[in-house]
């Protein structure tokens, strides 16, 4: 062993203990990376920084960019309107649907692109549906990554493995696209029922958002006794012709009505003005404290459903919610009550308190003179938000969430994603610069700004992956990889099949985890091929093995997926270390099992 293998296999230590323990981001251990190994002479400097040049790491910038431009055109909208009516608000019928999807997408695409694509809908849908992200996007991103086993296109170990297939000069018979799928299908299978049973237990319950619900956990502390969103269905048989401000909804129960949909879903009212009338089968929605809308409920004859129906969509959080406005000293609004403004009229968002002082005023609101740095507590849709944000009168406590969709381009962005996969699949096009066309197409035609387009980078993952890319470099440079497998190999003698597949398996599995799955899998092909021959195995089972075994990296987000979905996941390294340690062990059972079955 040379004192560059020991130094190198010492740095591999340092970084997995800072991963594990977290002393530093996950992010600024990459940039270490990126530093310690051309100062020891592991790498060139020249190698230490071109992991961020890498095809891996621009493809994944090109293919956020891609999403991005996909999300604001509301084409994700639509992919999670699609998933949303087959899965419902079951956690696990959504789980199943997306991992299940992004797997088989992973088959025909770079298992990367696959995950970023997904990743706006699945963080619109849990958002939507109350489901943590963080119990969405580990079972996406896992099944992603295996999803690549499922064609010879799937994954880069598999694209090179016919042609590392050769041995004392032979070429041995090449295997067919859909050669590993039976094995592919086996190891989904097996991830979708390891996260369905044991979901609950592995998966954590953070998220990148602080709350899911109308209003954020900060103005939930103020603003406590507003209450939620309830949806109310007015029987046919309602006979009552006043108008709303006639039932003094408000004074008598504390709620304030947000939305009307009536003709059968037709015609959708936001923040109805005082002189509108409810007629019968209207479906309604309010704000205000659970006992006091059941009394409403109960004393006007309305059905109280148990959850957003009719508006699930259009006022989930997605797309609407309750905002805190303080009144500027330039405000228009100074001087005048709220009727005099005709503030839904006019912005289509519902008054829910003014906060004055020590004082929080829920009823009489239409009354009240606003004065300068009174709080205005709102109900409306995101893009409402966007348009009062743009004006001198308000200035908001928080984010206003949400963006202005520009449905507009979405055909747009479409057709430049068909013409990156065209390129991709059709002309064999490098896979980063295919995407980066289809990115700078989107900016091209004005689907993202160019400022957009920086913004939906998730830099953490670039530096992350930029760092950790020399490392794998800095284990074929010394000479590690080959003599860890050397000693291994050699210290096997003659096994049988099985002990020499799972010996491969695992040895892969390790390389995949530290170095470049790409690096593992042109290393060990050749070294497992020649001791199956040597043990009497078939040589292109050993071969395929390998290149299976290449997507088996779970335990660590060192895997380009794994680092994808870090943050929007709200993930730690003992997150990845909990399911990832299950998901390993299964993934090499189920791989074995299928390989000693089918081959």
């Amino acid at each position: 062993m040379t004192p560059e293998i020991i130094t190198v296999l010492a740095v591999l230590v340092f970084a997995v203990l800072l991963f594990i323990f977290e002393w530093v981001r996950v992010d600024v251990v990459g940039i270490i990376m990126m530093v310690l190994l051309p100062l020891l002479g592991l790498v060139t400097p020249q190698q230490a920084i071109s992991g961020l040049s890498s095809n891996a790491v621009v493809s994944i910038i090109a293919v956020i960019i891609i999403g991005a431009g996909l999300d604001k055109t509301g084409v994700m909208n639509s992919m999670a309107r699609v998933i949303l009516r087959f899965a419902g608000k079951s956690e696990s019928r959504i789980m199943t649907l997306i991992a299940g999807t992004v797997a088989l997408i992973s088959g025909f695409m770079q298992n990367i692109g696959a995950a970023a694509l997904f990743l706006p809908a699945a963080k619109r849908i849990g958002n939507q549906t109350g489901v943590p992200v963080g119990r969405l996007l580990m079972p996406m991103g896992f099944c992603a990554i295996i999803g690549g086993c499922l064609t010879l296109v799937g994954s880069s170990p598999l694209i090179l493995l016919n042609d590392l297939m050769v041995v004392g000069g032979k070429k041995y018979e090449a295997f067919g696209l859909f050669s590993v799928t039976p094995v592919g299908l086996l190891l989904v299978a097996a991830a979708l029922l390891y996260f369905i049973l044991l979901g609950r237990f592995i998966l954590p319950n953070r998220s990148e958002d602080e709350s899911s619900g109308p209003m954020s956990s900060i103005l939930t502390g103020t603003y406590n006794n507003v209450g939620s969103l309830f949806e109310l269905a007015v029987p046919a048989d309602w006979r009552n012709d006043a108008p709303l401000k006639a039932l003094d909804l408000r004074p008598i129960y504390f709620c304030t009505l947000v939305a009307i949909c009536r003709e059968n879903g037709k015609q959708h009212i936001f923040a109805p003005l005082p002189d509108e009338i409810i007629r019968p089968g209207d479906q309604i929605v309010v704000v205000g404290p659970q006992e006091f809308v059941e009394h409403l409920a109960e004393d006007l004859g309305w059905e109280l459903r148990p959850e957003l129906t009719t508006f699930a969509e259009e006022l989930s959080p997605n797309n609407a919610g309750i905002m805190e406005g303080i009144v500027t000293p330039r405000s228009e609004f100074m001087g005048k009550t709220i009727a005099e403004l005709r503030i839904r009229e006019r912005f289509q968002v519902s008054p829910l308190a003014i906060f004055r002082g020590e004082k929080i005023f829920v009823s009489g609101l239409s009354d009240i003179i606003i004065e300068s740095g009174d709080a205005l507590l709102l109900h409306g849709r995101w893009e409402m938000f966007h348009m009062l944000k743009g004006l001198p009168d308000l200035v908001f406590t928080e984010t206003v969430k949400g963006e202005l969709l520009r449905t507009d381009k979405a055909k747009i962005a479409l057709m430049w994603l068909a013409v990156s996969l065209v390129m991709i699949l059709g002309f064999h096009v490098q896979l980063s610069i295919a995407l980066l066309t289809g990115a700078l197409g989107m900016v091209l035609t004005k689907v993202l700004t160019i400022d957009e387009a920086y913004q939906s980078v998730d830099w953490m993952t670039v530096f992350l992956l930029g760092g950790l890319i020399p490392l794998g470099m800095a284990f074929e440079n010394t000479g590690a990889a080959k003599f860890i497998a050397d000693t291994i190999m050699a210290a096997l003698g003659t096994p049988s099949a099985l002990v020499l597949l799972a010996v491969i398996g695992v040895l892969t599995s390790f390389f995949t985890l530290v170095a470049s799955n790409v690096g593992a899998t042109v290393l060990l092909v050749p070294l497992s091929m020649n001791m199956a021959l040597n043990a009497g195995v078939d040589p292109r089972v050993a071969a395929l093995t390998v290149a299976v075994a290449a997507s088996n990296t779970f335990v660590l987000p060192t895997h380009q997926v794994n680092a994808l979905i870090m943050r929007p996941g709200g993930y730690r390294t003992i997150d990845y270390v909990k399911s990832g340690a299950g998901m390993t062990v299964l993934y090499m059972v189920v791989m074995l099992s299928a390989l000693m079955l089918f081959y």
